[in-house]
């Protein structure tokens, strides 16, 4: 664990909604305290029902995943994006993608989702990652306290 919380590498989970926003923010302070990187990844992958013998028009998933990416981390930091934050795209379901990139890295940083009586936990992407990561993982809280 020691290796891990030396390597200076902030893995932030970015889908666009304002949860990500956040975790951008948050990882962003800690890679800074930590004098490390932060490393935003998007997920992007066919939907099990794309799987089909012909192509299909009209979805652009990678495309949607850049412009989630680009909106949230302008969003996050304006035009003056810190030059410790670089961004990626990774091909694969949100999970094992995430868990996949945060393999040596000193965190996982994810924001809260869960909808629903969901609300009441963790949605399941956060949950998985918490469960299944090689690192600590950091679930971002935007809801205000009741």
């Amino acid at each position: 664990m020691e290796r891990q919380l030396n390597s200076g590498r902030i893995v932030v989970g970015v889908d666009g909604s304002p949860q990500s926003v956040h975790a951008l923010r948050e990882g962003a302070r800690i890679a800074s305290a930590l004098g490390g990187v932060v490393d935003a990844v998007a997920c992007w992958d066919f939907p099990s029902i794309w799987a089909a013998p012909y192509p299909l028009a009209g979805e652009d998933f990678q495309g949607e995943a850049v412009q989630a990416l680009a909106s949230s981390l302008y969003e996050a930091f304006g035009v003056d994006r810190p030059k410790n934050v670089l961004s990626r795209l990774v091909q694969a379901q949100v999970r094992p993608g995430l868990i996949g990139a945060s393999k040596d890295a000193a965190m996982l940083v994810v924001g809260r989702r869960g909808r629903g009586l969901a609300r009441l936990g963790l949605g399941s992407v956060s949950a998985g990652c918490v469960s299944h990561a090689s690192c600590p993982v950091l679930v971002v809280n935007t809801e205000p306290d009741d």
